[in-house]
């Protein structure tokens, strides 16, 4: 990635909340600069942007069910937009696959920024020269014992593991989702379909 490169970031969320938390989140990092924001899709393409937006920053939910596959017509007037998604509540997979990335609101600052490089890189054919954020089928059993409540003893005995190999995967966890805490995991779990809400109750 270019260092000197600042990406443009148009945001599309109703919550303003989250707007501003996110020029906060990219004010104190001149990589990124927030060029753009609207409360919904029809807002956005109010006020046509004279220089395009590399990053389209939008909650999935303003799409309408029957454009939810479609995501990138809508755009098409920035073709080289990369779309990345605001998750903060249940999004299907099919859905999530209509864009470039995505970022959720339990995401501190610093894995936001991963994300976003990650997607740039991504897109440019230069996957290899950041860390890979897919879970092993491993991880994500690890993972859903973790979220179930287990010790890493019941956890090694259950997937037929050392102690050590699943402290391995649970750092491997931390590192990939950039969440620490038990909840946040359950949260990452419930978004990804790796668990029903009801296996947590």
């Amino acid at each position: 990635m270019n260092a000197k490169k600042k990406y443009r970031i148009a945001v599309v969320e109703p919550s303003i909340l989250l707007a501003e938390g996110l020029k906060t989140v990219f004010r104190a990092h001149p990589e990124f600069e927030i060029a753009s924001c609207a409360t919904n899709i029809p807002h956005f393409f109010e006020r046509p942007m004279a220089v395009p937006p590399d990053i389209i920053l939008i909650n999935p939910m303003l799409i309408d069910f029957q454009r939810q596959n479609h995501v990138r017509s809508l755009f098409a007037s920035y073709p080289e937009a990369l779309l990345v998604a605001i998750i903060y509540q249940f999004v299907d997979q099919d859905v999530l696959k209509q864009y470039h990335g995505s970022i959720a609101v339990f995401d501190d600052a610093a894995k936001i920024q991963k994300k976003l490089r990650h997607v740039i890189y991504s897109s440019a054919g230069n996957t290899e020269t950041v860390d890979n954020f897919e879970l092993s089928d491993r991880e994500m059993e690890v993972l859903i014992s973790v979220v179930k409540g287990l010790q890493n003893k019941e956890i090694a005995g259950q997937l037929n593991l050392s102690i050590h190999t699943v402290i391995s995967h649970r750092k491997n966890i931390i590192r990939k989702t950039g969440i620490k805490s038990v909840a946040g995991l359950a949260v990452y779990a419930l978004l990804h379909h790796l668990i029903d809400q009801k296996e947590i109750e």
